[in-house]
């Protein structure tokens, strides 16, 4: 083994010799990022930082939580912990979770901890507003020393040489850039936590697992496929609000559970603590279960089996989920209506959600157990609509025509303010309350999985809509949102703001 490949150790290992190094008399320095090219810039933060102590450690964030614009990384996690691990001044290099920033700092507990100039920047605009309290927890014990440095960073490089983005997405955001600073986005996002939100919507358990094809079967036309692992998820209503909960502080979730089998502590479990859940059930269907098979190696889906009764409740539960409504829904700044199709939302429970809001938004999903059932036509006055291409021409029962007189003709029968029809690589299509077209590239650049993805978008363009933030500036907002979602497998995780903000300052650096 090369000698610098000694030095990448695990996070437990490190720990134990950052422990034994102080108990030596030693000052440890630590230095924290994606390190995803070494530029000249970086060199000197990690000259500037050895000079603080007598042991330099780095810790290399995983692959899976680097949140620094479209393409990132450009190497590796091992590739990247090895390159920092060649340059002398480094004494250990460790690969680290960022799913919580920071959260390695704590577990290290360096005496100081080494922020670059670009890091410097960033994490006064993004961590700092977000993150006070935990990094107050974090670096209680450690010393911040921020290192000079060049005035550019990895992004600044990347995004100047390397064309990740076709011209047309990049001359978008050169124009856009000069509209809207960081600042005013950051700014806007961060007004949105006083909204106060009902979300009522079909909640559902997303369970994905995962095989591998043994072959196939000697006496029938079929592939035979071999269970390896699950995983489950909380989608549907109950994803979008825990998208929702990284916004506003105050959430209130209605939906429908089985009166059998109901998964109720699962659910809790899985919601923000910001979400205030308000549970109906149902005695003649189990909680909504979409169960995915799904081919390991490939990541594919190959099969789906639902659980569920998609026929409307009876008229005894309708009559408590309208006696709820008609007694809170006026608190609320805004109501989300996630309408999968699935039983929950019938015409009186829309009647009274018309009636008695202040503003209403609503996504109407077309899926398998509701095709052509489900049109976002039944719904009169809403604020803001959101669908994708699909969903909007089937409504329209018009394959062909120009998805702009499509999407007029939508909002102005439904009498609605605002409409984005999101349409996968061409981006969205955004139309104002002044019929004026907006149209906004994809940002995306890897396609994980694309389950729960509207939901996100969804989740983030309805309050910002409800603040009368500009449509230009929302259909960005939902782009980039829907560009890190299909980064997470199903509904594994929500889009937190923290994330779509390192995305945001990013690509338009």
């Amino acid at each position: 083994m090369e000698q610098y490949k000694k030095k990448i150790v695990s996070l437990d290992e490190l720990v134990k010799k950052v422990e034994t190094l102080k108990l030596e008399g030693k000052t440890v320095v630590q230095s924290h990022g994606v390190y995803d090219l070494i530029h000249p810039g970086m060199i000197k933060h990690l000259n500037s930082a050895k000079k603080q102590g007598d042991i330099l450690i780095v810790t290399v964030i995983k692959d899976k939580d680097v949140r620094r614009g479209p393409g990132r990384p450009i190497f590796p996690e091992k590739l990247r912990a090895e390159n920092v691990a060649s340059i002398s001044l480094v004494d250990y290099v460790s690969i680290v979770d960022d799913e919580i920033p920071f959260e390695c700092v704590k577990i290290i507990k360096p005496d100081v901890f080494a922020k670059g100039q670009s890091h410097k920047e960033r994490d006064g605009k993004i961590h700092k507003k977000i993150f006070e309290e935990e990094r107050d927890l974090y670096f209680g014990k450690s010393k911040i020393y921020e290192t000079d440095g060049f005035s550019f960073s990895s992004s600044q490089i990347i995004n100047n040489f390397l064309y990740i983005y076709p011209d047309e997405t990049k001359n978008y955001l050169k124009n856009f850039s000069k509209k809207y600073n960081f600042d005013d986005i950051a700014e806007s996002l961060n007004k949105l936590k006083d909204l106060k939100v009902l979300l009522i919507g079909d909640g559902i358990i997303d369970e994905y697992h995962y095989c591998t094809a043994l072959g196939r079967a000697a006496k029938s036309n079929l592939v035979v496929n071999k269970y390896l692992t699950h995983e489950v998820f909380a989608g549907g209503a109950f994803a979008i609000a825990n998208h929702i909960a990284g916004l506003c502080d105050r959430i209130t979730l209605v939906t429908m559970l089985g009166s059998s089998g109901s998964k109720e502590d699962f659910i809790l479990k899985s919601l923000k603590q910001n979400i205030t859940p308000k549970l109906f059930y149902r005695d003649d269907g189990p909680t909504i279960i979409k169960r995915r098979y799904v081919d390991q190696y490939l990541n594919q889906k190959i099969f789906e089996v639902n659980y569920l009764n998609e026929s409307y409740i009876d008229e005894n539960t309708e009559s408590k989920v309208i006696k709820y409504l008609k007694s809170e829904i006026g608190d609320y700044d805004l109501v989300l209506v996630s309408d999968f199709g699935h039983g929950f939302i019938t015409g009186t429970i829309k009647n009274t959600i018309e009636e008695y809001s202040k503003k209403y938004a609503v996504n109407t999903q077309t899926n398998a157990a509701n095709a052509g059932y489900n049109m976002i036509t039944k719904y009169n006055k809403p604020y803001f609509i959101c669908l994708d291409e699909p969903e909007i021409r089937l409504a329209a029962q018009d394959r062909y025509a120009n998805i702009e007189d499509i999407a007029k003709r939508i909002k102005n029968d439904l009498h609605a303010e605002y409409l984005i029809v999101t349409m996968g690589k061409k981006g969205s299509i955004g139309l104002n309350k002044e019929n004026e077209i907006n149209r906004t590239p994809i940002f995306s650049t890897k396609v994980v999985d694309t389950i729960g993805a509207g939901d996100a978008f969804f989740a983030f363009t309805a309050p910002c809509f409800a603040l009368e933030l500009p449509l230009d500036m929302v259909s960005f907002i939902g782009n980039a949102v829907g560009a890190l979602a299909v980064q997470i497998i199903g509904n594994k995780k929500p889009v937190e703001k923290y994330e779509l903000l390192e995305f945001i300052h990013a690509i338009l650096k």
